[in-house]
């Protein structure tokens, strides 16, 4: 006997370099409970536009957790100590940060565990490559993929 199993019904939408950081921004000043950003690289001028948000979604309760790439993965030592310094500014504010050794290369936001961004562009880093992300505001989508990267304990 088969059984046929109705595909999930969500919404998606896909975003550019251009478009994604007004979107993402939107998301953010709604974000009520938890934040978890995957990104391998941080630099001071994308982090400089991020910590406003990033400092008030904290004063209002939310839990922010930040996934990036251990600095001594870097092969660059001008990157290396970069993404010392705003990690070591992001533990200031209150932010968790999550190392990962092994070259981590995921690039991924879940907010609220309903609005899942995954996709080529280092959120925390962006500046001029050309990028796709995609926004999927599905709850079950977004708690796979807590789910599948074990993700859940870190918050």
């Amino acid at each position: 006997m088969f059984s046929f199993r109705k595909p999930p019904v969500f919404s998606s939408t896909l975003f550019d370099e251009n478009g994604f950081y007004q979107a993402f921004l939107k998301d953010l000043k709604n974000c009520q409970k938890e934040l978890v950003v995957e990104s391998p690289y941080l630099t001071a001028s994308r982090m400089e536009s991020l910590y406003p948000i990033f400092e008030k979604l904290i004063q209002n309760g939310v839990k922010v957790a930040i996934i990036t790439r251990d600095p001594i993965d870097h092969e660059d030592e001008y990157m290396r100590h970069q993404a010392t310094n705003e990690i070591l500014n992001c533990q200031e504010i209150g932010i968790n940060m999550v190392l990962l050794k092994g070259f981590h290369h995921r690039k991924l936001a879940i907010i609220d565990r309903n609005i899942l961004y995954e996709g080529s562009l280092n959120i925390l880093s962006q500046t001029k490559s050309l990028e796709v992300m995609r926004r999927i505001e599905d709850r079950s989508l977004a708690l796979e993929m807590l789910n599948f990267l074990k993700l859940g304990k870190i918050l």
